[in-house]
């Protein structure tokens, strides 16, 4: 009798931890939280000791921009579409893409920075794209995130739900690219950086779109 008891409690601890992975599996987020990071600004000063470092320099001074946004996967969709349709899916039924998931896209900056022609003071934004076929817009916006949806908060927005133009502090074309690959997951990035600019792009399936930027004076 015992020794069915100690065989029956086997094997449901057996059964208990085969089931943990795919619980873990269920648990984890159709679109993982992404962060794209840049520092401007500073310089690379050697120390009296070498650092852990690419150079063995330390980086001082430097001002951090970041991009912190939802990061969805392809997963074999046709993404954008065409013609008269183009966009539609990926809008999910709100005005303007989110250019992410879940909580809206933010841009954080600890310094001005100039785009599309404007300057954007620091601190932190909202970023959507307006999505037309071979045109695609840049939008920074005073809007603020809800960082949980909240239907009855009408200050702030989860992803781009009830987005309206009117908080809008740049509206600026993007460089639309055709990559020689296909990029599964959606991921904001900085790229060509000098220590005063660079340009700030998205990439989503053979899909690039980039903005330049300078920090501001």
């Amino acid at each position: 009798m015992k020794r069915a008891l100690v065989i029956s409690a086997l094997l449901i601890i057996t059964a208990a931890c085969l089931a943990l992975p795919a619980a873990a599996q269920e648990k984890r987020p159709l679109s993982p939280e992404g962060t794209a990071s840049a520092q401007v600004l500073g310089k690379w000063v050697k120390g009296d000791k070498p650092a852990f470092t690419l150079g063995g320099e330390r980086y001082e001074g430097g001002k951090w921009i970041d991009v912190l946004y939802g990061s969805p996967l392809r997963r074999g969709r046709d993404l954008f579409g065409s013609g008269a349709d183009y966009g539609k899916a990926t809008l999910v039924g709100a005005p303007i893409w989110r250019a992410g998931a879940n909580v809206s896209t933010r841009l954080r900056t600890e310094v001005p920075l100039s785009i599309g022609g404007k300057t954007v003071a620091p601190g932190e934004y909202t970023m959507f794209i307006d999505l037309k076929e071979n045109d695609w817009t840049l939008v920074i916006s005073s809007w603020p995130a809800q960082m949980k949806y909240d239907p009855n908060d009408k200050k702030a927005l989860w992803g781009s739900y009830d987005y309206t133009p009117d908080r809008d502090v740049v509206r600026t074309k993007m460089t639309l690219e055709t990559l020689p690959h296909a990029v599964e997951q959606l991921t904001w990035s900085f790229v060509d950086m000098t220590d005063t600019g660079g340009k700030l792009a998205i990439s989503w399936g053979t899909q690039m779109a980039s903005v330049p930027f300078t920090v501001a004076k």
